[in-house]
């Protein structure tokens, strides 16, 4: 028979075999852990993945709006100077076209025509200081080549000269240009 020390070394060693046993069932293996330790990893790294798509998105969202008031806020600007924006070239016509509210008063009571002829040269150069002012200038139609881009021929004459080929004779309606850009052609006679 086994004496008591023997069982109790039997009982020992069976203990820590169970112990190992239980152990290494609660305890995940090596596997299991890396597994759980990758999860806990991708669950982490799907967290901050979502945080930063929702700061984008709110940020997007952002952007959005204020692109909008940006839109809205030039939009209206830009209306506004269309609206407004003649109101200084106004301002600078009303004297013009004071100027010809009183000649059409003293056309009536006129004695003297030098006198009036006299205020309707001085009312057209205002006139031409005024469009000068707004960049508006007469295109040069007296005895130059014709050129298609300022102006537009309506007849065509025979030239008595040779000089007088492809040039200017005469203009019917004179042309403008605003700034560099044509806003009326001339319409001119041109010698053949």
């Amino acid at each position: 028979m086994k004496t008591k020390k023997e069982d109790l070394s039997q009982f020992q060693e069976e203990e820590k075999i169970a112990d190992n046993l239980s152990g290494q069932q609660n305890k995940p293996t090596e596997a299991e852990a890396a597994t759980e330790k990758e999860t806990e990893d991708n669950c982490s790294d799907e967290e901050k993945l979502e945080r930063e798509l929702e700061i984008l998105k709110d940020e997007h969202l952002r952007l959005r709006a204020e692109f909008e008031n940006y839109r809205k806020r030039t939009l209206k600007e830009k209306s506004e100077l269309i609206r407004n924006g003649g109101e200084k070239s106004m301002l600078e016509l009303l004297p013009v076209i004071d100027d010809i509210e009183i000649a059409i008063k003293n056309i009536t009571e006129a004695t003297d025509v030098e006198a009036l002829k006299e205020g309707i040269l001085l009312i057209h150069s205002k006139f031409l200081d005024y469009l000068k002012k707004q960049g508006v200038t007469q295109i040069e139609t007296e005895r130059v080549p014709f050129d298609e881009n300022f102006c537009e021929a309506i007849a065509v004459i025979p030239a008595q000269k040779e000089e007088d080929k492809g040039v200017i004779l005469d203009c019917i309606k004179k042309g403008y240009m605003l700034n560099d850009k044509v806003i009326r052609h001339a319409n001119v006679v041109v010698g053949q």
